[in-house]
């Protein structure tokens, strides 16, 4: 493969491979558990290593592991304490298992050379130049063969235990009702996340794994409901924001990582504006037509309730309903349009406003309700 192909390949890859399980932990609102294992496998790794594996051994990566699933294991068991929410539960496992991976590092390990950049925005720029060799074929950078095993390890998984992560995600009681078991579902999914953090953060960094883990599927769950379109939209926006990252590192010449988390944060954001039920500019329209539909049965009610008396020339003149309503001028003026439109009500030749039957029906349950 091209190595100019290479780099976009393996974050379309390492998008998707986070995606996915993200998809699950945003439906239970665990976002922020991707971030705490994104840094709390450092602990893993350092306890590994002090344990006497070396550097690039695969027993690191397996304490690392072991460090996401005891983050997500402590998380789990202070949500279980009624008086301590989710957010509070990953706020103080987080720093905790970080900060005594800090320590461990300055008391035993200060010689060790930790290079803030590469932990936090990853190195995939470099990823190219570190092949994956079997039998003396070339099968490509390392981090292509990972993230294409970690990708396939979440379909298997997810397609296997779909009808379980779906009932779980949604009503843990009536999984237990089905005869599911709502905890090994749970750890069946936060083992997913904590090993493909483990290999994502190898590639690309702590940003990226957060971004990839979360932005995706909170923008797929704007523009659809169904879980399976939501995983489908999330793997195609993960993708789309992966490339795009690419595009504007090298038109900006700036960081691979850090772009493609600002396009992931793009997406959303733009999503969140004009998404066609859930976006803010469609709550707007809802909201104002909810507003003009409760003036215009107002002035319904009120037109009903004057037509035929003595004081129909003063209380049904357009130019005199602001000051019997209460309301602006062109409130006013908005919702006499508005039921003249909808044909509830109708203005005759003396500029007065009466209902016509079917907003003298309109008005009446109204008033009812």
């Amino acid at each position: 493969m091209n190595p100019t192909l290479e780099i976009p390949a393996i974050a379309a890859l390492t998008a998707m491979a986070c995606a996915l399980p993200g998809t699950f932990i945003v439906l239970q609102r665990l976002g922020l558990i991707a971030d705490a294992i994104g840094h709390t496998v450092l602990l893993g790794i350092v306890i590994a290593f002090f344990a006497g594996a070396p550097l690039g051994s695969p027993f690191l990566v397996l304490g690392a592991t072991l460090a996401g699933l005891a983050t997500a294991g402590l998380v789990q068991l202070l949500r279980h304490h009624r008086f301590i929410a989710s957010d509070t539960a990953i706020g103080l496992v987080f720093p905790t298992m970080f900060a005594a991976a800090v320590i461990l590092i300055s008391r035993y390990a200060g010689h060790v050379h930790l290079d803030t950049d590469a932990v936090l925005l990853g190195m995939l720029e470099l990823a190219p130049f570190e092949r994956f060799r079997l039998g003396g074929w070339d099968l490509g950078p390392r981090a292509l063969v990972l993230m294409t095993g970690l990708l396939l390890l979440n379909v298997v998984v997810i397609l296997l235990f779909h009808k379980e992560l779906r009932v779980a995600t949604f009503d843990p009681g009536l999984a237990v009702v089905l005869g599911y078991s709502p905890v090994l579902i749970h750890w069946i999914l936060m083992s997913l996340v904590s090993i493909t953090a483990v290999g994502a953060f190898e590639v690309v960094g702590g940003v990226l794994v957060v971004a990839f883990m979360v932005a995706p599927p909170a923008t797929a769950l704007l523009l659809a409901r169904r879980l399976s379109t939501v995983l489908a939209l999330s793997c195609g926006l993960a993708v789309l924001g992966a490339w795009l990252g690419v595009l504007l590192a090298r038109l900006l010449d700036a960081n691979l990582a850090g772009s493609m988390a600002t396009v992931q944060a793009g997406l959303f954001f733009l999503t969140l504006l004009l998404a066609p039920r859930r976006g803010w500019l469609a709550l707007l329209r809802h909201r104002a037509a909810v507003r003009q539909n409760f003036q215009v049965e107002m002035l319904l009610v009120h037109l009903t309730s004057h037509t035929g008396t003595s004081h129909e020339g003063q209380e049904c003149s357009v130019h005199h309903l602001s000051e019997h309503l209460g309301w602006e001028n062109r409130t006013v003026r908005l919702a006499v349009n508005a039921g003249i439109d909808q044909g509830l009500i109708e203005q005759t030749s003396e500029g007065l406003l009466r209902p016509t039957t079917v907003g003298i029906q309109r008005a009446l349950e109204g008033a009812a309700r």
